[in-house]
């Protein structure tokens, strides 16, 4: 898994916490402004059973858990989850918080073992099992990682099955599935225009299919939807030198130069123009 993909499901799982510990119920897969854990605290009410206040208090750990993650505190993260998961070893968001701090800790089967442990224990839960998905296709498990990505779609109530039609349809693409990309991505993007990963993943696939007009079109929308990356400055590159057009492809390589200066000089080849 990626840092940006990293910092995406941290982001996803703050607020999943955050409406847990409001006491709410309800899970959200949405990214966006999320406040920072350590200000949002459970909300007791004195009809609240000793069940349901142990609960809300798990809950606030992992929050505490994900932010510590964020501010790089691994260590202080570890020792929550671990806390949060011997008081309750049946909750699945306890491992998906495990899995990134696994992560971060270099421990990459450890991650997929505990984002594995998760699926199993939120078997309904598509935002759960498109994680587990993810980490399988990231890892080179390309079919397996699609059966987990139909499985989060078949899940009742998600919120966000974009998300799992992106990742199917990128992990396709990588694993020379077209047809399904093709298919996945564009489903993905009727439900959110702006995934900037379906977006990306959709461009590559039209320079697979020599579509470079297409492509560009996907790729430029890639641009106004997120911040750029790397990656995503040297496929418009790459779409324009099919294009022909070595002034856009300059500009861009100008681009990659200027942001990202140490990809460009680890890559020489791309400023063979």
């Amino acid at each position: 898994m990626t840092r940006r993909h990293e910092l995406t499901l941290l982001l996803l799982i703050a607020a999943v916490l955050v409406t847990a510990g409001c006491g709410t119920g309800s899970r959200t897969a949405k990214a966006g402004k999320v406040k920072r854990i350590e200000s949002v605290a459970p909300r007791y009410d004195v009809r609240d059973d000793p069940a349901t206040r142990q609960r809300l208090a798990r809950q606030e750990k992992l929050g505490l858990a994900v932010n510590r993650l964020q501010g790089n505190d691994i260590a202080a993260a570890d020792a929550l989850v671990r806390e949060v998961i011997k008081q309750d070893p049946r909750l699945a968001d306890a491992y998906t918080v495990q899995a990134l701090v696994r992560d971060r800790q270099g421990d990459a089967a450890g991650a997929g073992e505990a984002y594995r442990k998760a699926a199993e224990l939120a078997p309904d839960q598509g935002d759960t099992l498109n994680n587990y998905g993810a980490w399988l296709c990231g890892s080179g498990f390309a079919a397996e990682a699609l059966v987990w990505f139909d499985r989060a779609l078949a899940a009742p109530n998600y919120r966000t099955p974009a998300a799992a039609l992106a990742n199917a349809g990128g992990c396709a693409l990588q694993s020379g599935q077209g047809e399904r990309a093709a298919s996945d991505l564009d489903k993905a993007l009727q439900l959110d225009p702006t995934n900037a990963y379906a977006l990306e993943s959709m461009a590559r696939y039209q320079v697979s299919q020599r579509h470079y007009f297409e492509a560009r079109a996907f790729n430029e929308r890639r641009l106004a939807a997120a911040p750029a990356t790397s990656s995503v400055l040297q496929l418009a590159i790459q779409i324009e030198h099919g294009l022909g057009d070595k002034a856009a492809a300059s500009r861009y390589q100008q681009r990659l130069v200027q942001e990202f200066p140490q990809t460009s000089t680890a890559n020489p080849g791309a400023k063979a123009l």
